[in-house]
């Protein structure tokens, strides 16, 4: 049975396999361990190896994770659906969050955020594959909402997240991720994020220039969503 630690040198051989494909500098890509369902015992674990970014999607899971983790300089990524009562905890305990598709929720992290941390870093969710079961703005709104967060204070605005709809076609993939790409690019904004990529596609995101790449079950195994 592989180890995490195993599984964490198998990634970074299919990132570097990946940049290399692109013409990219493999540390241009980062890793983003998203640990939902996990125990803090697997994020001491991949901290060990080296992995210092760890993402979580369950805000009161990932607070607890916290509490257990304090010991360790994490850097906390809040990268799932975000209620307007959950904002306060999230601009509190989160140094990046990836998942903002509307301007409330932006102003409200904003305001919320306390004056002794730096600025939250910011992506918006983009609903690239205009799935109903998704979270995200849809392309033709992202203009105005990426102007309006961008002047926001307490918040900097570093790019875009998107989780097309799923497929084993490797074009299909590519060109949903080069759909997000071009929308960042079209923004005019000098953006420098690109959050796509997870463990059956992140080949494909490199390709198309993902920044982070988000891995939970090449990372830690099968999840047990009974867990959370």
């Amino acid at each position: 049975m592989s180890t995490i630690a195993d599984n964490l040198s198998a990634l970074a051989a299919r990132i570097d396999s990946a940049a290399k494909a692109a013409g990219r500098a493999p540390a241009s890509i980062q890793l983003l361990a998203v640990s939902k369902t996990k125990p803090a015992s697997a994020i001491r674990e991949i901290h060990a190896a080296g992995v210092r970014d760890v993402g979580e999607n369950y805000l009161q899971e990932a607070l607890a994770k916290q509490q257990e983790l304090t010991d360790l300089p994490l850097i906390w990524h809040f990268i799932g659906p975000i209620q307007s009562n959950k904002t306060k905890a999230i601009a509190e305990h989160f140094d990046w969050v990836h998942s903002v598709d509307r301007l409330k929720i932006a102003q409200r992290l904003s305001e919320q955020r306390p004056a002794g941390l730096p600025p939250l870093n910011i992506c918006l969710q983009v609903n690239v594959s205009g799935e109903d079961s998704k979270s995200g703005c849809a392309p033709a709104d992202l203009p105005g909402l990426a102007q309006a967060v961008a002047a926001l204070p307490n918040l900097r605005l570093r790019g875009l997240m998107a989780i097309p709809e799923p497929t084993d076609d490797r074009a299909a993939q590519e060109t949903a991720f080069a759909t997000v790409r071009q929308l960042r690019d079209d923004l005019g904004l000098g953006l420098d994020t690109l959050s796509m990529g997870m463990s059956h596609d992140l080949e494909a995101a490199i390709a198309q220039g993902a920044t982070w790449v988000r891995i939970g079950t090449a990372l830690f195994g099968a999840r047990d969503y009974g867990a959370h």
